[in-house]
């Protein structure tokens, strides 16, 4: 349990009854700045750079794989649930065995409880799996355009890893670069 901004949230291993929710998470955002990425031969560099008129973006709808795993094997979703039962964010996560690695496949936070800790609680929890399984890391992967969760990423000590400028081609999300982010095990 997490008590936040006056409203207490307890986290959980996801239901089938949560499925629904989870895929209702209103995933959309808006920025003033995003990450500009510069490739070189021997690397890349990023800058934070603003963008005028703000960007929004918002996610192509989720296939509903999401919550539907709770609890199995190496996959785990887990859930904030705010007042009354409501679920306010998700997370998804993944342990591969043969690199030690627990991926963050996806977390989300609805609008309405950003900025309350749910998103570091989320993590604590996929987290704690990661131990259980005996991962060495996390790892997970963002676009440069979401400047939130990059600063929340490396808030919680994430750092840059790795990038791929071919991941989202022929997608929606085209002329984005994914950037990979990781962190020990704590």
């Amino acid at each position: 349990m997490t008590t936040t901004h006056d409203t207490t949230y307890a986290f959980r291993v996801a239901r089938p009854e949560d499925v629904e929710a989870i895929a209702a998470i209103d995933g959309s955002f808006t920025t003033g700045t995003v990450f500009q990425v510069a490739v070189a031969p021997d690397g890349f560099t990023l800058r934070e750079v603003a963008v005028d008129p703000p960007l929004v973006k918002v996610f192509p709808e989720d296939d509903g794989s999401h919550g539907a795993e709770g609890e199995d094997g190496d996959r785990r979703t887990y859930v904030a649930v705010g007042a009354g039962g409501a679920v306010a964010g998700f997370t998804a996560v993944s342990y591969t065995p043969w690199n030690g690695r627990l991926t963050i496949e996806d977390i989300e936070v609805a609008p309405g409880h950003r900025g309350r800790g749910i998103g570091r609680g989320l993590m604590e929890r996929a987290a704690d799996f990661a131990r259980e399984r005996g991962a060495g890391h996390l790892w997970l992967e963002v676009t440069n355009v979401n400047a939130p969760a990059i600063h929340a990423y490396l808030r919680l000590g994430f750092t840059f890893c790795g990038l791929d400028t071919a991941l989202y081609l022929g997608t929606e999300s085209e002329g984005e670069q994914a950037l990979y982010m990781s962190m020990p095990c704590p």
